[in-house]
């Protein structure tokens, strides 16, 4: 039975076992492993104010409070003991009932394995920016703060807020994208912000790139997103972690550092905020690129035209304050020991260039990215809007090889969906945007406000190097779009996590027994488990008449 299957008869057992006020608290949890710990806290939160009540006159919760509270209300006036008693035993039944839930809920090799590492989190500011209505930052900041050591990062988000800390909403501030790339630097060299990255001495910085694939100075960061980063999970599931601080890998001389690029366009009162967004150069009245140079007379829009500080075309006779806002990102992480396995990242460009060849080997100097591309309207090409997608697909050969562990997508306004696909059309990994449908931060209606996201189950998703693997990015193309994206995030993991060396004859055994046994196990183990949440919900509604010994004394 899949992992999908046996949450869904997790979950369902504990909804049975539940009365409806209680089931409608948890009914929008999406696992079995969410719902117990949303009743925990429900049950820990009643039975404290349980102890503090005199009696159940004095309790001014609503009357969807759950049974067990009422029970332990009521019970003040008679056999206090016994009813305490009664609802520890309880409790140590719903902990048996998700001790069983759980793992059921987990693939073998995760539910005996075990990551005593703590989780640690640091919340940071990026340096200041200044922004006026129409007008763009896009800088590179050197050296920000970052966690030290030897660690594996957990996960990275990010969003931009003002002076007081509130976040700012994308239809005032768009945010491109923010990127984060590591480089290391010879001790003694300062290196806070450079205006002009591309200029760097190369004795001084090394940089300090992701996996790949693409190797042309494009798209080497560790984590980075867009208007998507508030609803886009970027969380690394146990027991792996991107790998950081390792002092084997840093050069002798040097030391590790992190560069923040941020990308953000003020769009208030702006003529065509869309436009602005996809920076059309007439907007931006840009006919060179930020070194001078000439663009191409058929280059419409994209990076080219919104470099830092220029200004979008807003509307005659508006005005807006100028204000400071600020980057500010979450990053998780934890020790780096033997219990953390290590993932690499990956980077996929609907933009690159690489063709097979009788010569080619697939090898990472190979790929040449573009980064960025345009969209036709269906009118110039005489499709309906029905079938108005602009759909590009590339073949690339893997010069790697593991198993897939996350997978997202990365796509502008306009966007519909990317996957990742097998040479026979299998289905890897898709991600597809969410947008918007109101004023808020993070459901700004008309922006990708969040991506989905991939986490096979371990193992399932295994990559060859050698591999041919299709990449397709889907956007709608009712309108011209410029300067869109079609990126794509993977994580990949040399190895799988193993079981702990104590269950050894656990695993012999595991491997000793037929499909059809295991099958036997796993529905006689729901049953003891309907009938262990069909027994507790029948004490607490009951108000346990008679005697209750705790479940697997």
């Amino acid at each position: 039975m899949g992992k999908a299957k046996l949450n869904a008869k997790a979950m369902h057992t504990l909804l049975c076992a539940l009365n409806d006020d209680v089931s409608k608290k948890v009914s929008s949890c999406k696992s079995a492993k969410e719902m117990w710990e949303k009743l925990e806290k429900l049950y820990k939160k009643e039975e404290m104010k349980c102890a503090k009540v005199d009696d159940k006159s004095a309790y001014e919760e609503p009357e969807s409070t759950i049974k067990a509270c009422e029970i332990c209300c009521q019970s003040r006036e008679s056999s206090v003991p016994d009813k305490t008693q009664e609802m520890e035993n309880s409790k140590q039944g719903w902990l048996l009932l998700v001790e069983i839930l759980l793992i059921l809920n987990l693939p073998y090799s995760l539910a005996f394995w075990g990551n005593e590492n703590k989780i640690n989190t640091a919340v940071f500011l990026s340096p200041k920016f200044v922004l006026g209505p129409g007008s763009v930052e896009n800088r590179f900041y050197y050296n920000v703060d970052f966690p030290k050591g030897h660690i594996a990062l957990k996960s990275f988000n990010a969003e931009v807020i003002d002076e007081a800390g509130n976040p700012v909403p994308l239809h005032e501030t768009y945010l491109h994208h923010w990127v984060v790339d590591r480089y290391f630097v010879r001790k003694g060299v300062e290196i806070s912000e450079f205006d002009d990255h591309a200029r760097l001495n190369s004795s001084d910085y090394i940089s300090g790139r992701n996996s790949g694939i693409c190797q042309d100075g494009s798209i080497g960061q560790f984590f980075g997103l867009g208007s998507e980063t508030r609803k886009t999970a970027t969380h690394i599931p146990d027991p792996y972690g991107i790998e950081i601080g390792n002092p084997a890998e840093i050069p002798s001389g040097f030391e590790e550092q992190w560069m923040l690029n941020v990308h953000a366009i003020d769009t208030r009162g702006a003529e065509d905020k869309l436009g602005c967004t996809e920076c059309r150069c007439d907007l931006y009245n840009v006919t060179v690129d930020e070194y001078g140079r000439p663009l191409r007379p058929d280059y419409k829009g994209g990076l080219l035209c919104c470099y830092d500080r220029t200004q979008c075309k807003v509307k005659q006779g508006f005005e807006g304050v100028r204000r400071t806002l600020y980057l500010r990102y979450t990053v998780k992480w934890v020790d780096m020991d033997s219990s953390v396995l290590p993932v690499k990242v990956y980077i996929f460009d609907i933009t690159d260039t690489w063709k097979r060849t009788r010569t080619s080997t697939g090898i990472n100097v190979e790929h040449h990215c573009k980064v960025e591309y345009d969209t036709e309207p269906c009118r110039e090409t005489g499709l309906s809007d029905d079938g108005c997608i602009d759909s590009r697909r590339i073949s690339l050969d893997m010069p790697f090889g593991g198993y897939l562990i996350y997978g997202v997508a990365h796509q502008h306004s306009g966007g519909t969906g990317s996957a990742l696909y097998r040479e026979d059309g299998q289905v890897m990994c898709s991600s597809f945007p969410t947008y918007g449908d109101g004023e808020e931060p993070g459901n700004e209606a008309g922006y990708i406000v969040g991506m989905t996201t991939c986490y096979p189950q371990p193992g399932a998703i295994e990559i060859s190097r050698g591999e041919t693997l299709i990449l397709e990015s889907n956007y709608s193309s009712i309108r011209h779009h410029t300067g869109v994206m079609g990126l794509f995030y993977i994580l990949v993991a040399d190895q799988l996590p193993k079981p702990m060396h104590t269950l050894h004859t656990v695993n012999q055994i595991q491997d000793s027994i037929t499909p059809l046994a295991i099958l036997g196990v796993v529905v006689a183990m729901i049953g003891v488990v309907a009938v262990i949440a069909v027994a507790i919900h029948y004490r607490f509604k009951c108000g346990g008449e008679d005697g209750y010994e705790a479940i697997g004394m």
